[in-house]
């Protein structure tokens, strides 16, 4: 890593700059002006360029597809420059219409900071979180300050047809869908925060090209030297069809556990496993396994480890080739949970629901029922069957199918 807030601007280097990045624009690869050509922003830059990134907390949990444009961000703080995190405290609570064929429901104050929190905690071991690295904002520290004013001042920025043409808002509109007051003001805002940071460069997915293209035109505005926008690629979830989502079920998500996270990346399509090493790793591409699956498997390995470990990337591996073998002693560096402080007598279907193997007690009643469920190899077709004591279950492992399974640790 380069020293204290040195610039790495080795032409040769720009690699980093390109990686899996679907867009920059402005884009004049042949142009030495500084405004035009973000290579010749970085090699002019007399300071670490300010790289600014938004998040809204509308949600829990973040996702391997919303790990991308992180992973860009990790990857400016290499190259000597400042990375600043907006965490949309303000703008969450309106939340960003983009992609949305209806009204979002907004959330309350409250909501959105139990989010964020979740949110910086699993982003940890991607970005550098050290002091001259980043800068973490709330943009309610300046949205929640403006005057009728300033926001009428906003809105004169912009017309209404600019703001139709938007994608989301032009179907809606042509459905006759209802589209409100406060949605306009959420690329404006979003757009401010850019002013408010004095942004050199913004990361977003390609759908935020919009949101970006509004933070260039209020920086002229106000004055400020307009800012680069450059756009990572919405990553297809593990099917290999469809983008990566929580509510699909394609998903691989940042909080969960080593032999969670393993066994759905040993199974990524075929199609998209290139994909995945440009966008999620910094592998070399041209150094990659020959055979399919051994990619799935170093791939698998790779990510975990980014995430858990190398030593648990390893036992998730070995854990899961035991059972996929039906060797359930050798699965004993399954992952752990702890039944130390569980209530007892505990039944079945809630100790799958704990050990989150199935994601709710009626889940793991339907598992069961269907006979996918097994205690140390052993299926178990009782619904309603209880444990009295943490010894039934101690050391034993507990599994949903071929690739769900922890060890019980007393």
């Amino acid at each position: 890593m380069p020293a204290e807030h040195s610039i790495d601007s080795s032409k040769s280097s720009f690699s980093w700059l390109w990686r899996g990045t679907s867009e920059v624009f402005p884009n004049q690869p042949d142009s030495t002006d500084p405004n035009e050509n973000i290579t010749q922003r970085i090699l002019q830059a007399d300071r670490p360029l300010r790289i600014k990134f938004g998040i809204d907390p509308t949600g829990s949990d973040i996702h391997l597809g919303h790990s991308i444009v992180f992973r860009k961000l990790r990857s400016f703080q290499d190259a000597g420059h400042k990375a600043v995190l907006i965490i949309g405290d303000f703008t969450a609570r309106i939340g960003d219409p983009t992609g949305k064929s209806e009204v979002r429901k907004q959330l309350t104050a409250e909501q959105v900071a139990q989010n964020a929190q979740t949110y910086l905690d699993q982003v940890r071991p991607i970005l550098d979180f050290s002091l001259e690295k980043l800068e973490i904002r709330y943009n309610s520290e300046w949205l929640s300050k403006l005057h009728l004013d300033k926001i009428q001042d906003l809105l004169a920025t912009m017309t209404v047809g600019q703001m139709l043409a938007k994608e989301g808002f032009a179907e809606r509109y042509e459905k006759q869908t209802p589209i409100y007051l406060h949605e306009f003001l959420y690329p404006l805002m979003q757009g401010y925060d850019s002013v408010a940071v004095e942004a050199d460069v913004e990361l977003g997915g390609t759908d935020q090209k919009f949101n970006l293209a509004v933070g260039r035109d209020l920086q002229r505005h106000f004055g400020q030297r307009p800012q680069f926008g450059l756009l990572m690629p919405i990553l297809i979830g593990i099917d290999g069809v469809q983008k990566m989502s929580k509510s699909l079920g394609n998903y691989v998500g940042l909080n969960e556990s080593a032999q969670e996270m393993y066994n759905k990346l040993q199974k990524v399509a075929d199609s998209q496993l290139t994909n995945y090493y440009e966008l999620l790793t910094n592998l070399p591409l041209d150094q990659l396994p020959e055979q399919p699956r051994d990619r799935q498997i170093n791939l698998a390995l790779e990510v975990v480890t980014q995430y858990h470990g190398a030593e648990a990337a390893q036992n998730a591996q070995q854990a899961a080739s035991a059972v996929a073998g039906g060797n359930v002693a050798e699965a004993a560096n399954a992952e752990e949970f702890s039944i130390a402080l569980m209530q007892f007598p505990v039944k079945l279907f809630y100790l799958l629901s704990a050990t989150k193997l199935c994601s709710s007690s009626s889940e793991a009643r339907r598992q069961i029922q269907g006979k996918a469920v097994k205690l140390d190899g052993q299926p178990i077709d009782n619904v309603d069957l209880t444990f009295n004591q943490p010894e039934e279950l101690n050391g034993k492992i507990l599994q949903v199918g071929k690739r769900k399974f922890v060890r019980l640790v007393a």
